[in-house]
C-alpha cells in the first residue's frame, strides 16, 4: 500500500530542471501526519504544482521560440507547468471530500509533454489502499 501525497510532497517534471513541492490547501480538512492530504484534483498550476525551474520541452512555445532565436541551440525558459487531467492512478478506495486520494507512484501530464512524478510523497508513516 503506497504512502498518500500530502502538502510538501516532492515532485519532478521530466522536462524540468529542478524539483518542486506540492502545495495542498487545507480546504478538505483532512490531515495526514499534520499536513493537508492531496486528491486527484490538486493540479492547479502554480497554486498546487509550482514551477520546476526551467523548462526544456520544445513543445513549450517559449522554449521553441528561444531555441529558434538561438539558431537551434536548445534554450530552456522559465517553467510554468500546465497540468492536464487529474493525478493518476487514483486511490479509489480512499475518498477525501468525495474525491479520490492520490498516493506515491502517481503521475500527472503537462501540456508541454512532460510527466510530473512524485519523488517523495511527504508522508512516511501512513499508507492508503
Amino acid at each position: 500500500m503506497p504512502n498518500p501525497l500530502v502538502s510538501t510532497a516532492n515532485l519532478l517534471c521530466s522536462f524540468g530542471v529542478a524539483p518542486a513541492s506540492l502545495t495542498v490547501l487545507p480546504l478538505k480538512r483532512v490531515m495526514i501526519e499534520g499536513k493537508p492530504a492531496a486528491t486527484i484534483t490538486d493540479i492547479v498550476p502554480v497554486l498546487n504544482i509550482p514551477p520546476f525551474g526551467m523548462c526544456t520541452s520544445l513543445s513549450n512555445p517559449t522554449v521553441a521560440s528561444a531555441t529558434a532565436a538561438a539558431l537551434g541551440v536548445l534554450t530552456p525558459m522559465p517553467c510554468i507547468p500546465v497540468p492536464v487531467g487529474p493525478w493518476k492512478p487514483p486511490v479509489a478506495t480512499t475518498l477525501i471530500g468525495d474525491v479520490p486520494a492520490v498516493a506515491a507512484g502517481a503521475t500527472c501530464n503537462c501540456a508541454w509533454g512532460g510527466i510530473i512524478s512524485v519523488i517523495f510523497p511527504g508522508s512516511v508513516k501512513t499508507t492508503v489502499g
